[in-house]
């Protein structure tokens, strides 16, 4: 049955979708191995960062009666504020490039951008997940379409199974709070979703 959800779709594939700092650095040559290697773990550390930020455990679990849930629900709360503030202050010792819209997964990526790179252009597209992250998710890409208004296109080189799981999970993750969000009767009348498909 047809429940009216926006399902982002790129290369065919769920995407994640948001308006987040974004940045693109451009590389003269390819990464060697070595620093391919810390980039990977890296993006690992991160994107297992950001999902146990986003794990709400004691709140989807009211049901659980035991003793200690309470307490962990505060202490919960309160490391989430640390982590916040962190961010915050973090976020401003090392400024972030500009907001966009961006849509990526393990696959490829697209935003705008007023400064966009050239067609064949290899980089390092960061994106920044959470303000609470100091680092960025940074994945090698090739740029393959540019746009007249700056909508940039890339491919990622593959990054590594256990990367593009965690993104995958990241966008499915993004795609139930949506689907969650819509089955809740707050949607006016008339209102539809579409299926968007980029890729």
């Amino acid at each position: 049955m047809y429940e009216g959800v926006d399902t982002v779709v790129l290369h065919n594939e769920l995407a994640y979708e948001d308006v987040l700092p974004v940045g693109w650095r451009g590389l003269s040559k390819p990464l060697d191995m070595t620093a391919v290697s810390a980039l990977t773990e890296r993006n690992i550390r991160t994107l297992l960062v950001c999902a146990t930020i986003e794990e709400q455990g004691p709140v989807e679990k009211a049901e659980d009666k035991s003793l200690h849930s309470a307490d962990l629900l505060r202490l919960e709360v309160k490391m989430n504020l640390v982590l916040e503030v962190l961010g915050q202050l973090l976020a401003a010792q090392q400024p972030r490039p500009r907001l966009a819209s961006v849509r990526f997964n393990a696959l490829g990526a697209n935003w705008r951008t007023p400064t966009p790179p050239k067609v064949g252009d290899q980089g390092l597209l960061d994106i920044y997940l959470r303000e609470c992250l100091a680092q960025p998710l940074t994945l090698i890409a090739n740029v393959t379409h540019v746009s007249a208004e700056g909508m940039v296109k890339v491919a990622f080189t593959p990054p590594g199974e256990a990367t593009a799981d965690l993104i995958e999970k990241l966008a499915f993750r993004r795609h139930r709070r949506h689907v969650a969000g819509v089955r809740q009767p707050r949607r006016s009348p008339g209102e539809t979703g579409i299926t968007r498909i980029l890729g």
